[in-house]
């Protein structure tokens, strides 16, 4: 029964996210930027006249990452401003009162809105990612190496953002919630290019800001791991050490233990924000 019931609000969510403005502000935010890099991925050749293949393909890798940070911060907008309403407006509005008035536990309500929000911005980062992907290769002919690491990275960054904009409107307002959210989402984005500029400089204090970062909030060191999945293997070797740190090139995958603690940071938030909403007054 409990199953079922997270499934009917996570089915809830989804329709309740595809009514909403933020969707339509999504949607025309995602054609803009697709129809810009089409045409930038187009001049790259004329501009710069003649790229071998090898060139192109370079190239392609390069601006790929810039474009992709651009789709990751349209999700951690959307994601971000989703959460907050979702929860939080419920509970002022008055419709989680009539919800729960029923034997619906609050935790299964939780998990069925987080769950929704999980396959909104999951489905999000795959199909503008793959849009973005055809327009590469059509036009530069590049294709990312491991496509599907990287879009699966992606997702699991807008699903810690949202489960931190979960927690986040549990205990403040939906905007608010949503602004603290995508403000720790650029500074932790800022202190993994400072860390990356302190080890490139061998500054290990420096470098630890970023190592930091990453830990008390996954969303960097995850997009990270996605660059690395979508560059060209062996575009830091042609690049040479003079890039080191530089903000849209991943040096290495992520390791299994990083994975492993995104994994448990989403759970350990995910926990708290149902103990704070089990407490809040409705």
């Amino acid at each position: 029964m409990t199953v079922r019931i997270v499934l009917t609000i996570a089915a809830l969510t989804l329709q309740e996210a595809a009514r909403r403005k933020v969707l339509r502000a999504l949607a025309g935010l995602t054609v803009v930027l697709l129809a810009l890099s089409a045409w930038g991925f187009s001049r790259i050749d004329a501009e710069f006249g003649g790229l071998t293949t090898g060139e192109a393909r370079l190239a392609g890798a390069t601006v790929l990452n810039l474009v992709m940070f651009g789709f990751s911060l349209i999700a951690a907008l959307g994601t971000a401003f989703l959460a907050g309403p979702t929860l939080a407006g419920e509970v002022e509005s008055g419709t989680a009162l009539a919800m729960l008035a029923r034997p619906v536990r609050r935790s299964a309500v939780l998990v069925g809105k987080w769950l929704g929000l999980v396959a909104f911005g999951s489905g999000f980062v795959v199909l503008a990612g793959f849009a973005q992907f055809v327009i590469v290769q059509v036009t530069v002919g590049y294709w990312p190496p491991s496509p599907v690491t990287g879009l699966a990275l992606l997702a699991a960054q807008t699903a810690v953002l949202l489960t931190l904009g979960l927690l986040l409107s549990t205990v403040i307002s939906p905007m608010a919630s949503g602004v603290v959210a995508v403000g720790l989402f650029g500074a932790t984005w800022i202190a993994g290019v400072v860390g990356g500029i302190g080890g490139s400089l061998g500054n290990e204090g420096v470098a630890r800001v970023g190592t930091v970062s990453r830990m008390v909030l996954p969303t960097d060191g995850l997009w990270r791991g996605a660059m690395h999945a979508f560059q060209d293997p062996t575009l830091l070797t042609q690049l040479g050490p003079g890039f080191d740190g530089f903000p849209f090139l991943g040096e290495a995958p992520l390791t299994a233990a990083y994975l492993a603690w995104a994994a448990l940071w989403i759970a350990v938030v995910l926990a708290l924000a149902g103990l704070a909403f089990r407490r809040r007054d409705l």
